[in-house]
């Protein structure tokens, strides 16, 4: 079974591991990380692409 993940992806201070929103949700909305424990997440933003048009 594959996942998809397309919601918010957050990222452990601690140990680095990527943990989705849809993973918190489904354990009762406790930001926690699911590998260590940690309780410190930031959230990985999409890389943005900016085009600039050279005049």
């Amino acid at each position: 079974m594959e996942k998809k993940t397309g919601g918010i992806v957050y990222e452990c201070v601690r140990c680095g591991a990527k943990v989705p929103s849809e993973e918190l949700e489904l354990r009762g909305g406790e930001i926690k990380c699911i590998v260590c424990g940690y309780r410190v997440l930031k959230k990985i933003r999409p890389p943005v692409v900016k085009r600039a048009s050279a005049k």
